[in-house]
This record gives C-alpha cells, sequence and structure tokens, in this order.
C-alpha cells in the first residue's frame, strides 16, 4: 500500500493517505527509504531475471510481438544542489542545537547536470492486451542488455511475426541490430518522419500557412502509399528550385534523414502486410514510467529514480498484484 499510494503521489501525502487508509503513521522520509528500498528489490528482480512478464510471445495476437525503445529526460539532484543542502541543513542544525544524524562516511555525490536521459525499452502485441515495459537509467548500452534479457523471457524467438517500431534514434537501431537480429522488420514511427516533413513545409512556406499544409500532405502521401524512394525523388524536383539558401538546407536535412532511414520506411509493404507503424505504445510507456519522476519541483538520486521507475513498470505492465502476491507468498 505504502508503494502505491507513493507512485501517485509525493511522499507527504502518500504518508497521510497511507495513516486514513490503513492507520500506519510514518513519517515522510522513513516512507521515502521503505518505497525506494522496495522499487531497488524490484529492480534487482528484473535485472537479475527472477521476475518478469506473466507472458509470451506465444500468447500474443497472432503471435506478433511489437517492441521499442526511446528515451526521456529525468530530473536528478545535483552535486551543487547537495551542497546546497547540506549547507542549509547544517545552519539550521546549529541554531536549533541538534546533532547530526548523517551516516558516517563519504556524502551521497549529486549529479553532474540537471537532466539526466533515462532509457526504456517495451514489449506489446498488436490489440495491447498483452504489454511489458522496463528501463534504466544506463546508457545504450546498458539498454541493449536490457532489450536482449527481456525479450528473452518473453521467447520472442517463438514469434510469428516480430518488428520493432522506433523513432529512428541511431543509437536505437544499432541496439536492435545488435540485440535482437531476429527482428523480421524495424520500422520508422510514421509520425517522427511527418514531424521533420512539416519541419522542412515551416521553412518552404511558413509555419501554419494552407500551401505547407498542402506540401505535408503531398510528401506524406508518397512515402504512405508508394515508398521513401518516391518521396526522395520528389524532394529532388524542389531541391532544383531552391539550389542555395536556408529552403535548401531544410530540404536537404529532411532528404538525408529519409535516405539515412529507406529500409524503415517501406510503409506500403508494412500496410499490407498488416504492421503498426506508430510508436504510440512506446512513447505512453516513457510517460507513465516516468510520470511520478517528473512532478513539480522534484529531484531525484539516479538510483532511487531508478528505483520508482522499477515500481512504475510492474504498475503498467499490470503485474502489481502478481508480484505483491508472490512477495507475502515467499
Amino acid at each position: 500500500m505504502a508503494c502505491r499510494l507513493s507512485l501517485n503521489g509525493a511522499f507527504v501525502p502518500a504518508g497521510e493517505n497511507l495513516a486514513r487508509t490503513a492507520q500506519l503513521s510514518i513519517s515522510p522520509s522513513a516512507l521515502r527509504d521503505l518505497v525506494e528500498r522496495e522499487g531497488r528489490r524490484v529492480e534487482q528482480a528484473i535485472r537479475g531475471g527472477h521476475y518478469g512478464p506473466d507472458w509470451t510471445a506465444e500468447d500474443c495476437t497472432d503471435q506478433t510481438l511489437i517492441t521499442g525503445a526511446d528515451g526521456v529526460m529525468v530530473p536528478l539532484v545535483t552535486a551543487e544542489q547537495k551542497h546546497k543542502r547540506r549547507q542549509t541543513e547544517a545552519k539550521n542544525r546549529k541554531e536549533q542545537g541538534r546533532q547530526s544524524t548523517a551516516k558516517p562516511g563519504r556524502p551521497r555525490g549529486g549529479s553532474d547536470g540537471a537532466y539526466k536521459e533515462f532509457k526504456i525499452v517495451s514489449f506489446y502485441d498488436p490489440d495491447k492486451s498483452h504489454t511489458y515495459a522496463v528501463g534504466t537509467s544506463g546508457n545504450h548500452v546498458a539498454l541493449g542488455r536490457m532489450m536482449r534479457r527481456e525479450a528473452g523471457k518473453l521467447r520472442i524467438d517463438r514469434a510469428r511475426r516480430k518488428y520493432s517500431v522506433t523513432d529512428g534514434a541511431e543509437w536505437i537501431a544499432k541496439q536492435y541490430a545488435r540485440q535482437l537480429p531476429m527482428l523480421d522488420e524495424n520500422i520508422l514511427d510514421y509520425y517522427h518522419l511527418r514531424d521533420h516533413v512539416i519541419a522542412a513545409g515551416q521553412v518552404l512556406y511558413g509555419e501554419g500557412t494552407p500551401q505547407g499544409r498542402v506540401w505535408r500532405e503531398e510528401m506524406m502521401g508518397y512515402v504512405w502509399t508508394q515508398g521513401s524512394l518516391v518521396m526522395l525523388d520528389r524532394l529532388g524536383n524542389y531541391l532544383r528550385r531552391h539550389p542555395s539558401g536556408p529552403k535548401s538546407e531544410a530540404l536537404k536535412s529532411l532528404r538525408e534523414y529519409v535516405a539515412k532511414r529507406v529500409n524503415m520506411t517501406d510503409y506500403p509493404s508494412y500496410r499490407q502486410a498488416g504492421y503498426d507503424c506508430g510508436s504510440g505504445p512506446t512513447e505512453s510507456f516513457c510517460g507513465t514510467l516516468t510520470a511520478r519522476l517528473k512532478g513539480r519541483g522534484m529531484h531525484w538520486d539516479k538510483d532511487n529514480a531508478e528505483a520508482m521507475m522499477a515500481l512504475g513498470s510492474l504498475h503498467y505492465s499490470n503485474l502489481w498484484q502478481n508480484y505483491w502476491a508472490k512477495q507475502r507468498a515467499a
């Protein structure tokens, strides 16, 4: 109950609600220690392979397993902020005649930046009846290891169809190629491509203009019905009209973006095969798994943020009841 209440709100109101619902009185700091400790247990269980999804690729609709990965920025406590907090606490303690309660040894260091990118990988089936997502504060290599480990738990090799839908970031593509080479396709999210086309259209015709909207629909129509090679050919016509200047640069940038991802943008074939071409579920997981971390005025130590994200993984992957039932039975 402490973890559930703390996952949906700050520790102070969570403690107040715990007192009302369970008649348990616990200080916000003790509640925070308890919840973050439980989160680390979840994280260790997932990382150690001792816990994971309660379904496999064979349970998915049409035995089709879709995966996606993305990064999301999380606010962390900086070293400077920690230093100021310690100075303020020391001053208050001296004025109040209190002794220090700090643990012996070197104090915990803070982050070298106010925000760090956490990375998330998700798995789901076409009708979203089976969903699973986990995250890490580590780099792209750490996510790659997690990607391979969790796909193994889901028995991805037994899926009849298996593919990724992502925003086309190069680090994501490299990890899928390295860790899950058995995927049938790696698809560029249609709406991320659309955003790049919109940006180029705004340079060509101005923001919010009818001409820009017509141009966007023209370009996306080509790629959606005929493929990205046709779109690249049409972009060449516009480049000849605008050989230099900002419009030329915008067109070249779009052309380069698409050219690097030709093998991810064969939308006519994907549609014919019944593939999903949008990465909405992964983006949704990025929001839900880090929602608790990004509340107003919140800043976290990296390991505590990762622990809270592990609890979020349980909740939003529909594994909450299953996990706690096993903990009670242990």
